[in-house]
């Protein structure tokens, strides 16, 4: 009888500093990325393929208002909803990103739309908006995405740069929240997929794109080396080329996804320069979750038994 390959998924909901409101709906976020993994992992073991488990999970994160995607995204600075998103093939290294887009409900499948009936690879703002259409893509009006944690936490930023001399004139990309979902997949056919989606940072300058939809950076999957999802401070993510970067070192210097992703996140990123996490499986079925900051939300589930939920670093 022959032995059944491996499965795989990992989700995250995003790597940054404690907070508060984290502590308080500790056991919403956890359901969610619980949520996410089945949703997820179902469609691996019914025969489903990578991409489709990728975008099954990140689409169960958008729809949940607690994590900074979708539903629960982030204001810019003038109190609108801007989001990014990006799925990648392994087997063909095939790829969708969509950036700056307004009242699509679930911009990952607008991605995965990109990369499977166009010949483009990233569309941005109206274009996006206006392929969405195209092709019936659900929308939502502007209200559904706001959502009042966010509503407070942009009131909040805006209060404190108006009151305090010390801020004014500060980049918004400073401010201190992370929400990025995203997934990673292994299907019965030995494929990779990697997903990511978010709403930015609060406060952000309109117009300012993260991490989330360049691939290389926040998302990237070969079936030769790895598929990863990246997570934190997006500028971070951006300078190092995170994603690539660990497929590479895997690819050209033979290491294990494991010391791969280690090297990148806790060696290579200086703990200064930002918070950074990333989640990664390999065509081996081998998964890992590395972060230098103070929690990452983040499940997972394969076919050898290995399932959890964490928020904060194992004690």
């Amino acid at each position: 009888m022959a032995k059944k390959k491996p499965l795989a998924i990992i989700v995250h909901g995003g790597a940054g500093p404690d907070s508060d409101h984290i502590h308080k709906n500790k056991k919403g976020y956890e359901k969610g990325i619980q949520e996410a993994v089945e949703a997820g992992y179902k469609i691996l073991e019914e025969g489903g393929s990578a991409v489709d488990a990728v975008e099954a999970a990140v689409k169960r994160l958008e729809d949940n208002p607690l994590f900074n995607a979708g539903r629960g995204s982030a204001l810019n600075a003038n109190g609108e909803v801007e989001m990014d998103a990006a799925l990648m093939r392994g087997s063909d290294q095939a790829s969708g990103a969509v950036a700056l887009v307004r009242n699509i409900r679930n911009p990952i499948s607008l991605a995965k739309a990109v990369m499977l009936n166009t010949q483009y690879r990233f569309l941005g703002d109206m274009g996006a908006l206006e392929y969405a259409k195209k092709i019936d893509i659900r929308m939502e009006p502007s209200s559904y995405f706001i959502t009042e944690h966010q509503f407070d936490a942009f009131s909040k930023k805006r209060e404190e740069e108006f009151t305090s001399s010390d801020r004014i004139g500060l980049d918004e990309l400073n401010a201190r929240m992370h929400g990025t979902v995203g997934a990673v997949a292994l299907d019965r056919d030995g494929n990779l997929a990697a997903a990511t989606s978010t709403g930015g940072t609060e406060n952000k300058k309109m117009g300012r794109i993260g991490d989330s939809c360049l691939i290389g950076v926040g998302c990237y999957a070969k079936n030769k080396t790895c598929a990863i999802s990246g997570t934190g401070d997006g500028e971070v993510l951006i300078k190092n080329v995170i994603a690539y970067d660990i497929s590479a070192l895997m690819e050209y210097k033979g290491l294990t996804l494991q010391k791969a992703c280690e090297t990148v996140v806790l060696e290579r990123v200086k703990p200064e320069e930002g918070d950074v996490g990333v989640i990664g499986v390999d065509a081996q079925g081998n998964i890992t979750l590395v972060f230098n900051s103070e929690r990452m939300h983040r499940g997972w589930r394969t076919s050898a038994n290995q399932h959890g939920v964490e928020i904060y670093k194992k004690k």
